[in-house]
């Protein structure tokens, strides 16, 4: 079985805190398309900014346990998520007749 990696990146996992903090904030309000309109603010812009990408604590965890021969890996659990991920992009792709 081959599995492709097809789901495009839209930028670094990581991201780039140039661009996340060079973002101009807006309180302006944004129309959603049906009437209603919502105002953001710039605090919202700070707190998904400041939110960290990883949490470094469990990937520490982890390293720690496979280090000490303590992490399993559930195969079928890997397998099911496969699938399911498979189905989510399936079910998104449009039907072509």
């Amino acid at each position: 079985m081959k599995i492709d990696n097809s789901v495009k990146s839209s930028g670094p996992v990581g991201g780039d805190s140039k661009t996340r903090s060079s973002r101009q904030t807006s309180s302006a309000p944004v129309s959603s398309g049906g009437g209603t309109q919502v105002a953001l603010s710039g605090k919202l812009d700070q707190l998904v900014a400041q939110a960290p990408v990883v949490d470094g604590a469990k990937v520490d965890e982890i390293k720690q346990a496979i280090s000490d021969g303590r992490f399993q890996v559930h195969p079928e659990k890997v397998a099911d998520g496969l699938i399911e991920s498979v189905r989510q992009m399936l079910s998104a792709q449009p039907q072509s007749a």
